[in-house]
C-alpha cells in the first residue's frame, strides 16, 4: 500500500480522505446518496462490514493494514472508473429496505417507493382489495419486494425482459424469504402475462431519450443501457 495512505489509522481519516478524493474528482451522486460524505460514510462503513447506524461508536477505531488496502482500492474505482458505490458494495438501500445489486441491474431510486411507504394511499382506498399485483421492468426486485411488505396478503408478479435482472431479483426474493409471495418472470412487458389479471400494475420502465443519454454522466455508464434508454423520445417502452 502507498506509504502516503499509511497515515490514515481510523474510521474518521478514510471518511475525510474519501470526501476529500471525491470533491476533488468530481464525481456524480445519484445512486444512494445526494452528497460526498453520505456516500463516503456509506462506503466506509460498510466495507468494513459495520452497521451504518453505529458511525459515532466506531470513527475513533482504528483501520486494519488488509481493510485499508481495501478501502484503498474501493474509493479509487469509485473516482477513476466511476463505478457507483452501490456496486462497489453489492448493496443498495431503498426505503430503509437493503437490496443485493450488481452492474446487471440499476441501482433503486424510483419515487415509486415513497408512494408506496402509505400503500399507495389515498388512490388505494382499500389495501386488502389487492389480491394480485404486478412490477413491470422490475429490474433488482426492490419494488416489487416493497410492494408485497405493503400488501401482505396480495400475490406479487415482478417482470423483466432481462434474464440476468430476474436472476438478480431472484437473489432479493430470495434474501428476505418471499418466495411464496413474490414471483419473478422473464417477459417483454405483458408478452408472457397472458391471461392473468392484476388488481394494481406499478412499473418504472426505461424513459430517458437519445439526446438525454448522451449527457448522463458517467456513472450512468456503468448501468445496464436497456434498463435507462427508451428510443429517441423515450417513450419507446410506452407507445
Amino acid at each position: 500500500m502507498n506509504q502516503a495512505y499509511q497515515s490514515l489509522t481510523t474510521i474518521r481519516d478514510w471518511i475525510r480522505y474519501s470526501v476529500s478524493r471525491f470533491e476533488q474528482s468530481g464525481v456524480f451522486f445519484g445512486h444512494g446518496t445526494s452528497n460526498a460524505y453520505d456516500e463516503s460514510v456509506w462506503l466506509v462503513m460498510s466495507a468494513l462490514h459495520l452497521p451504518l447506524d453505529t458511525l459515532d461508536h466506531f470513527l475513533d477505531a482504528r483501520v486494519l493494514p488488509q481493510e485499508a488496502k481495501h478501502l484503498q482500492h474501493l474509493i479509487q474505482r469509485r473516482v477513476s472508473e466511476r463505478v457507483p458505490t452501490a456496486y462497489l458494495l453489492r448493496e443498495a438501500w431503498l426505503r430503509g429496505f437493503k437490496f443485493y445489486v450488481d452492474e446487471r441491474v440499476i441501482v433503486p431510486r424510483s419515487f415509486i417507493a415513497e408512494l408506496l411507504d402509505n400503500g399507495l394511499q389515498p388512490w388505494i382506498e382499500y389495501p386488502e382489495l389487492i389480491a394480485n399485483a404486478v412490477d413491470i421492468c422490475t429490474g433488482s426486485g426492490c419494488l416489487g419486494i416493497l410492494l408485497a411488505n405493503a400488501f401482505p396478503d396480495a400475490q406479487i408478479d415482478v417482470v423483466d425482459i432481462s434474464p440476468d435482472a430476474i436472476a438478480v431479483a431472484n437473489i432479493n426474493i430470495q434474501q428476505y424469504q418471499l418466495e411464496h409471495q413474490v414471483h419473478a418472470i422473464q417477459s417483454d412487458m405483458f408478452a408472457a402475462l397472458q391471461g392473468k389479471r392484476y388488481d394494481l400494475i406499478i412499473s418504472n420502465p426505461p424513459y430517458v431519450d437519445a439526446q438525454a443519454m448522451a449527457k448522463l454522466p458517467e456513472e450512468y455508464r456503468n448501468e445496464p443501457q436497456i434498463a435507462l434508454g427508451s428510443g429517441h423520445d423515450g417513450l419507446d417502452h410506452t407507445h
